[in-house]
């Protein structure tokens, strides 16, 4: 599967382009209105674009050189949206065989016993939508969608409506299922979490465009722009300039605010201005200034903020010339009696920061 859109909608203009293999799972990850859904219904066909070409499967389905269009419904691409719309008239086996077109009775019925039994749907046919939980629709939803065999799979935020314990629940098994369907599948989340669990590759999207793509790992851990860094969440964002290189340990110290910090050593110049990125869940907190430790970043600060964040307890620390954002449990906070205005030790390894271009 695989093209490139332009279209406009009101003041929004989207220009993005694709190509994912089949068996794989690309991510589309970014903020609500970056143009993520309104890709995939111009790949589904629920939009018209103003320029473009798609191809599904190996066939032209969207030409606006030739004028080539097919029609939703023959596009072979199944299309699960974030609120299901499941309908409500029919049971789940109805839902599920609601595209079966062109089959005997018997052939609908032995889909449906498939896909029921894949999805661990068994002894739930005949239940209506309001019997069941958000993680059943979420299986009917998607039953439904792979039904008829399509050529490419389409989901928008499928763990939207669900708790975060039965998101996790749920990744595992469907991310076994979309692999053994053997079809390219685009999956759309401003979830990062979400997009390392699924994801064999990442488009970050911001109004309207792919701003970074690649290994999700890589991408959204690394992220190579200041921009891509605010989009993915990394906490803390640093000004800084180098100030010494060491070769021999293969570190570098940069200031930032007049406070030194060590990092990994890069191909860079002493005096060189550099944006440094650290994630919130590799800054450790002690109550204590801690000794022995192989770690070169320890910094005294104060606690100014804290938030709880599932599925644990955001905390700021004001150091000397910077703010640092940890990322704790809700019983590591308790057990050391985080509150605000608390003296605290900051602690990050130098290789927990990495360099972002501006």
């Amino acid at each position: 599967m695989k093209g490139w859109v332009r279209l406009q909608v009101g003041g929004f203009t989207l220009e993005n382009q694709w190509s994912v293999e089949p068996g794989s799972i690309a991510v589309f990850f970014g903020p609500s209105g970056s143009g993520k859904t309104l890709t995939l219904r111009a790949i589904a066909g629920l939009v018209y674009p103003k320029e473009g070409r798609i191809e599904v499967d190996g066939s032209l389905v969207y030409d606006h050189d030739t004028g080539a269009w097919t029609p939703p419904h023959l596009r072979r691409v199944g299309y699960l949206p974030q609120d299901y719309l499941l309908f409500p008239h029919l049971d789940v086996a109805g839902n599920v065989a609601y595209g079966l077109e062109g089959m005997s009775r018997a052939e609908r019925q032995e889909r449906v016993a498939a896909l029921a039994a894949q999805l661990r749907l068994e002894g739930m046919e005949r239940r209506r939508v309001w019997e069941l939980s958000g993680g059943q629709k979420q299986r009917v939803a998607l039953a439904r969608a792979l039904a008829p065999r399509p050529a490419a799979l389409l989901l928008d935020e499928p763990f939207s409506a669900l708790d975060m314990e039965l998101r996790r629940s749920l990744r595992g098994e469907l991310r076994k299922l979309l692999r053994d369907s053997h079809i390219p599948i685009i999956l759309v989340t401003h979830d990062r979490e979400e997009a390392l669990a699924l994801g064999d590759t990442v488009q970050v999207m911001d109004a309207g465009r792919t701003v970074a793509q690649g290994d999700p790992v890589t991408v959204l851990g690394q992220p190579p722009t200041s921009l891509v860094a605010r989009l993915v969440g990394v906490e803390n964002l640093y000004q800084s300039r180098v100030t010494s290189l060491s070769p021999r340990n293969g570190t570098m110290v940069c200031s930032v605010n007049d406070t030194s910090i060590e990092v990994s050593i890069a191909d860079v110049s002493v005096g060189d201005a550099l944006t440094l990125g650290l994630r919130s869940r590799d800054v450790i907190l002690a109550t204590q200034r801690p000794a022995g430790l192989s770690a070169r970043n320890i910094m005294e600060g104060v606690v100014v903020g804290l938030e709880a964040r599932s599925p644990g307890v955001h905390v700021e620390v004001q150091c000397k010339g910077l703010t640092v954002r940890s990322q704790v449990t809700q019983e590591a906070a308790e057990e050391m009696g985080l509150a605000l205005g608390k003296t605290i030790w900051v602690i990050a390894k130098a290789a927990s920061f990495f360099l972002v271009a501006p």
